[in-house]
């Protein structure tokens, strides 16, 4: 049979992987973003024991592997006697490990902000919420944009550690193929396709947004 044919028969299941992979990623992005601007405002506004935890807890997800950090959320209520669904594992460990990076890369979106922007803000009247929701937020984004987009392919490249938890991603898929047609090296590169797909998808995406919101301004 043809190696076209052959991918042809491949299309449907790693179709399937591809949906999964996204999907599980585009919910970790949008967690890890809740937490990480939670974990900036612990750090800049909180009590010193918190902000004291918040760089634990980045200094831990930043600098240990992520396959480490999904085989431990996920086995370490086992020790407790409790069983935790794999999807909810592997959703919460990419979320988390996410966020850490997050938090950094908008930590340097804040800091970027001329402090006589935040004063003058203030002597207006202006609320620390209405600051941050309509000062900084939006300075933050714009100056990080190309950064947490660099971030979202990662996680996308990264998830492809949840297939040892039974997970029918791409990389699962990918497996299940190479059990059944004993073909390694040629269901690997569709795989490697699929995620190249996906993360250029992303990319396009984004640039197309950076150049959309650039005509609007100035117009």
């Amino acid at each position: 049979m043809p190696w076209f044919e052959r991918w042809l028969g491949y299309a449907e299941p790693i179709g399937h992987g591809l949906l999964t992979t996204a999907a599980l990623s585009a919910v970790a992005i949008a967690m890890g973003f809740a937490v990480a601007i939670a974990l900036h405002l612990t750090r800049t506004r909180g009590p010193l024991p918190a902000r004291g935890l918040v760089g634990v807890y980045v200094s831990f997800f930043r600098g240990t592997p992520l396959l480490v950090q999904l085989l431990m959320l996920f086995y370490l209520p086992a020790a407790f006697g409790l069983d935790l669904n794999p999807w909810l594992a592997a959703g919460l460990v990419l979320a988390l490990n996410s966020a850490a990076f997050q938090s950094e890369i908008l930590r340097s979106g804040f800091e970027a902000i001329p402090v006589a922007q935040l004063e003058a803000a203030r002597v207006f009247g202006l609320s620390e919420r209405q600051i941050f929701r309509h000062i900084q937020l939006p300075q933050v984004l714009r100056l990080t944009f190309p950064a947490l987009v660099n971030e979202a392919v990662d996680i996308i490249k990264g998830s492809a550690v949840v297939s040892v938890l039974a997970i029918a991603d791409l990389m699962r898929v990918g497996k299940q193929l190479v059990a059944v047609s004993y073909r390694p090296l040629e269901v690997y590169l569709a795989i490697a396709l699929a995620y190249l797909v996906l993360t250029t998808l992303v990319s396009w995406g984004a640039a197309r947004l950076v150049r959309a919101r650039s005509t609007g301004a100035a117009a």
